[in-house]
């Protein structure tokens, strides 16, 4: 995990004031530091990995996508939902892999590459 001064360090194009405000409208998600901080608020925050990404794609949707900040949480929570159904999806692959019988695999894998043609 990461200090919110390295973070900041780490994106040259990020202003506390939009961190900030993206930690209050729940955008990013940062652990809180250990009680008694004494710099409290968005200072006592420790970020992890997946933090470090949801900033990199925020900014890059924002920058690079130019979409604008009321526009952000349509398209977040339309992430989120593709990036749970994928996951689901890898679950019940997984899940297929370790349960049925290989001709139904082989079955499965047949009719799907038949769809894509």
């Amino acid at each position: 995990m990461i200090t919110i001064d390295v973070l900041m360090a780490e994106f040259s194009g990020l202003a506390r004031a939009d961190l900030e405000r993206w930690i209050a409208n729940r955008w990013v998600r940062p652990q809180a530091g250990a009680q008694g901080d004494a710099q409290g608020g968005a200072a006592g925050y420790r970020f992890r990995e997946i933090d470090v990404a949801r900033i990199r794609l925020i900014l890059e949707l924002r920058d690079e996508m130019q979409i604008d900040e009321d526009t952000l949480p349509v398209v977040l929570s339309l992430l989120d939902q593709l990036y749970d159904e994928r996951r689901r999806l890898r679950e019940l692959c997984a899940a297929l892999e370790q349960v049925a019988p290989e001709e139904v695999r082989r079955s499965l894998a047949q009719h799907l590459a038949g769809r894509r043609e």
